[in-house]
């Protein structure tokens, strides 16, 4: 007898055994069922799902009381390959009762069966949905999440290099541009410039201007720090009156550095400051100048007076890809500080009304930080961490998502990590990274944390509000398959010596031909 989705009613997987709870059962079995696989306890009326999350196989006979390699040799003469299964199921929900969990234990000795295909189909199957992949235990169940909990509610893409984010992270962004979604990319190493199957990348140099740049983010750039106050004191009076100067367009032929540079540079040949005082022998005001003169040669590609607002140049449908692979991280730092601060503040307006005409963003955005570690790290202010966590705390009611990527997790601020309620996660095999990541997650059992370093490059555990229940994922393969990809470095080498050789038979052929003696 089958199940209307093709499963044996009579394919028992195993029983339960010993005392059982709400929330999980123990089993014992002859068969070998795969962890992550999807079962079904039917008892008092209901049909309730689990998922098997641990296995251990063992024998009454061969036991670790035996220290003789012979005589195990001999049992297994004798009784042949006798074993037992057991194992662990996470209950998830009564399928008939919208998954929820059942007020009553299920009774010891209840058969323990593979969920049907319909179920599990009716249960990852969803409207507004994005499709990740396939069930790695059924290849024939489709997994789409929530697309509007993932953005609302936040998302991370955790997994060691080489495991499949940025794969990952292509089918995400795919997935969005499907429904005309606007998708901006923080890119750290030039890498996201692809075809996507539902909409065209746009690479977005990031240029600011200055005009739109927060006092403490041009602070960062000039590399003032927070003790030195004297010489905060003269880069802000400077800051100050260059952007009004800029602002009545009294100095636009200048550039606002320099603007600011010549402000100071008047201080100091007329030995009075801005308040009038004499700052004849001080330091200060020359050594401010110098950090200008060096923020200049450093950042001059990046602030851009003639720049407009860079929330202006987003495009809904696309993935607009913010190219920082070129600059450093203090750079990367403000660039995306300021991007996610303009943001919030344009929303906020958006949403409530009035005059918005002027603002240069009208829509919900998806923003995308590739390595979350140095943008938002744990141990360290950032004046993108600060932002991310704003973002990360106030975005969904303002209609701007996150999604944090990194392959060093230990390494995330805790704070922005735990406000991603839903979580991608590939392989991970460092102990730090697996207990960071189960900390900001209470959907990350311990069972399912165990199988993180087993998993596959594209294999991934996948939870969170976006989906109904956890589910280990084959991830579906983008067709930009030398996305992310690593460096073939032998190929590289070995092109590189054809090269050298062919250059020199070729300059020995053209020395001949001139009638030279080589």
């Amino acid at each position: 007898m089958k199940s209307q989705g093709g499963n044996q009613l009579n394919d028992v997987i195993g029983r339960c055994v010993g005392e059982t709870s709400l929330i999980e059962v123990n089993f014992i079995s002859k068969k070998m069922p795969k962890v992550g696989e999807y079962v079904s306890l039917k008892y008092d009326g209901k049909n309730v799902l689990g998922m098997i999350e641990s296995l251990v196989r063992g024998s009454v006979s061969i036991n670790d009381e035996i220290f003789d390699p012979k005589t195990i040799e001999k049992i297994k003469e004798i009784e042949g390959d006798d074993h037992y299964i057991k194992g662990s199921v996470r209950i998830l929900g009564d399928i008939e009762d919208n998954l929820r969990i059942p007020r009553t234990p299920a009774p010891p000795g209840t058969e323990i069966i593979p969920a049907a295909e319909k179920d599990l189909q009716k249960i990852f199957q969803k409207q507004n949905s994005l499709s990740l992949g396939t069930l790695i235990s059924q290849e024939n169940v489709e997994v789409k999440v929530d697309l509007e909990k993932m953005f609302s509610r936040h998302m991370a893409i955790l997994a060691m290099t080489g495991a499949g984010k940025s794969n990952t992270v292509a089918i995400v962004v795919d997935g969005i541009l499907e429904y005309n979604g606007c998708v901006v990319i923080f890119d750290m190493h030039s890498e996201y410039n692809i075809n996507f199957n539902n909409g065209a990348s746009k690479v977005i140099n990031p240029e600011i201007n200055p005009l739109y740049m927060s006092f403490s983010e041009m602070k960062r750039l000039a590399r003032i720090s927070e003790s030195a106050y004297i010489q905060e004191r003269y880069f802000y009076e400077s800051y100050k009156i260059a952007s009004i100067e800029m602002r009545n367009g009294d100095s636009k032929n200048k550039g606002f550095i320099r603007t600011m540079r010549e402000i100071l540079e008047g201080w100091e040949s007329g030995k009075t400051d801005f308040r009038g005082q004499n700052v004849e022998g001080t330091t200060q005001i020359v050594d401010v100048i110098n950090k200008i003169g060096d923020l200049e040669r450093r950042y001059h590609s990046i602030i851009n007076t003639s720049a407009g607002n860079i929330l202006s140049k987003l495009e809904m449908g696309k993935a607009n890809i913010i190219d920082l692979g070129s600059v450093d991280e203090s750079a990367a730092e403000v660039i995306v500080s300021h991007i996610l601060r303009n943001a919030l503040q344009n929303n906020k307006k958006w949403l409530k009304g009035g005059d918005i005409d002027e603002l240069p963003l009208k829509h919900p955005v998806f923003f995308v930080l590739e390595e979350a570690h140095i943008l938002a790290p744990n141990n360290r202010s950032t004046k993108s961490k600060l932002w991310i966590s704003r973002i990360a705390r106030e975005g969904r009611k303002f209609g701007l998502g996150l999604c944090l990527v990194s392959q060093s997790p230990k390494s995330i601020d805790p704070d922005s990590l735990s406000q991603a309620n839903n979580m991608i996660i590939l392989r991970l095999v460092e102990p730090k990274d697996q207990r960071h990541v189960q900390s900001a997650s209470e959907s990350l059992s311990e069972d399912l944390v165990t199988q993180l370093p087993s998993l596959n490059i594209g294999e991934a555990v996948v939870l969170g509000l976006m989906t109904k229940v956890p589910a280990l994922v084959k991830i579906h393969e983008h067709k930009n398959k030398e996305f992310g990809q690593d460096l073939a470095v032998i190929k590289m080498w070995k092109k590189s010596r054809e090269d050298v050789k062919k250059k020199f038979e070729s300059e020995k052929k053209e020395l001949f031909d001139m009638g030279g003696d080589y």
